[in-house]
């Protein structure tokens, strides 16, 4: 990791960021002044804040999915509910039916 170049021959992703948090550590008075470097640097090898905001993103959109179908799933159970309840009062079937028995 030190040369900067990786399995493949060219530089790594992760070595400008390894120079920036080298350059910092070996100029700082503190340890604690290079904890930006650190952490980009680290995030670089890891990705465990894109890999937080990916799962964060696929569970949101797996909420909104299942309040969809749940809406949904209400509202075709609230219209089956209407024309249940409604075709007896109105005769809308039954006078169809003895229209088409006469004709």
């Amino acid at each position: 990791m030190a040369s900067g170049y990786g399995y493949g021959g060219g530089r790594s992703r992760c070595y400008p960021f390894w120079q920036e948090f080298h350059k910092c550590y070996a100029l700082a008075d503190k340890p604690e002044e290079c904890v930006l470097q650190r952490d980009d640097y680290l995030e670089c090898l890891h990705h465990s804040k894109e890999i937080l905001r990916t799962k964060t993103v696929q569970d949101e959109h797996l909420r909104q999915k299942e309040k969809r179908a749940k809406e949904a799933e209400s509202s075709k159970k609230k219209a089956d509910a209407a024309s249940a309840s409604n075709v007896p009062r109105l005769n809308v079937v039954e006078d169809k039916a003895k229209a088409t028995a006469s004709a």
